[in-house]
């Protein structure tokens, strides 16, 4: 019925050795998150010790109103692979998408893991109007089942555009009333973590700190008036743009099938919203080889950024193919 046992049942490091993942290799990888989430390498034996703890909480990934992109973000997670993710850094407990588990065996599966201290991961907007009913899972509503898990999790992150400020499911006219996890649970603990769909590396080094937050009872992650990590959300995709230079000389490219387009010119004059939008695109990229560097991004790959990160995006940031007003 569970996804995985995780570290924090007894014999850990044996587990570890088992699935061929070295002691060194665990560490370089605490580092690894440590650096990513601007702790420095001195919290990387904290990590550690968080999720090779018994105290550890386990996770409880909701999905509502969503296409199902921000999963098949996280499965695409290279460093670490989604099998090392889920069986020995985290103890994901309930994922609709992934789990063995279904019908009355899937629910009682989220029963059983809300009888301990658990983290939720929410992707997709959460279905207001007429009390939920566009947007069921099991004949309950989203709504209902969010209200249940929720209020009793020791932090909520709010994974991908939906489930941070509505997304696509929000966008005029809204016909179903969807809004944005902070938005109807205000009261929560929530870290934001847009974009559609984000960088998985974004989550897994969100979900670990907050593991270790809760550990060794430190405070979360700084946040911006967003709610979301500065240190993944700290800089406009612009301030990092390889495409920045061409910018600053005024060199633009008129159209995406022009020699300057080609040569990299910037994209603002054909829609390009990096310079309103905050994330971390041109740093970590997509697509992960085994290191877990991206290979590539829509802005080097030839395609303006469409402030997906950003709330309403859909209304405020479109036409995208036509600078910003």
């Amino acid at each position: 019925m569970k996804v995985s046992v995780g570290h924090g049942l007894s014999g850990a490091e044996k587990r570890l050795e088992e699935r061929g993942i070295s002691r060194r290799h665990f560490m370089k990888f605490c580092g690894t998150i440590a650096a990513a989430m601007g702790m420095g390498p001195a919290f990387a034996p904290k990590i550690a010790a968080a999720l090779t703890s018994d105290k550890r909480p386990s996770v409880i990934w909701l999905h509502n109103a969503e296409c199902t992109g921000c999963s098949e973000s996280i499965l695409r997670t290279a460093a670490p692979y989604i099998d090392t993710l889920i069986l020995d850094v985290i103890s994901l407990e309930y994922q609709e998408t992934i789990m063995a588990a279904a019908g009355e065996m899937a629910e009682k599966a989220l029963q059983d893991a809300m009888k301990k201290p658990y983290l939720c991961v929410v992707e997709g907007a959460i279905p207001m109007k007429d009390g939920g009913i566009y947007g069921m899972v099991g004949g309950h509503t989203m709504l209902d089942i969010c209200k249940k898990v929720i209020p009793g999790a020791l932090a909520t992150i709010a994974y991908g555009t939906c489930a941070t400020y509505g997304g696509v499911q929000a966008a005029k006219p809204n016909p179903t009333d969807s809004k944005g996890v902070d938005e109807v649970f205000p009261k929560a603990t929530i870290i934001n973590v847009p974009g559609c769909p984000p960088n998985p590396a974004n989550l897994v080094g969100t979900v670990v700190a907050a593991i270790a937050t809760v550990v060794d009872k430190k405070p979360l992650p700084k946040l911006d008036d967003l709610k979301r990590p500065v240190v993944f959300f700290g800089e406009t995709v612009h301030d990092k743009c390889e495409r920045l230079p061409f910018f600053e000389k005024d060199q633009f490219a008129p159209a995406f099938n022009s020699p300057e387009a080609k040569k990299g010119y910037c994209l603002y004059k054909l829609g390009c919203k990096g310079p309103y939008t905050y994330n971390n695109c041109p740093t970590k990229k997509f697509n992960p080889l085994d290191k877990g560097v991206g290979v590539n991004w829509p802005v080097q790959a030839g395609h303006p950024c469409i402030g997906c990160s950003e709330p309403k995006f859909w209304d405020t940031m479109s036409p995208f193919y036509e600078e910003q007003k």
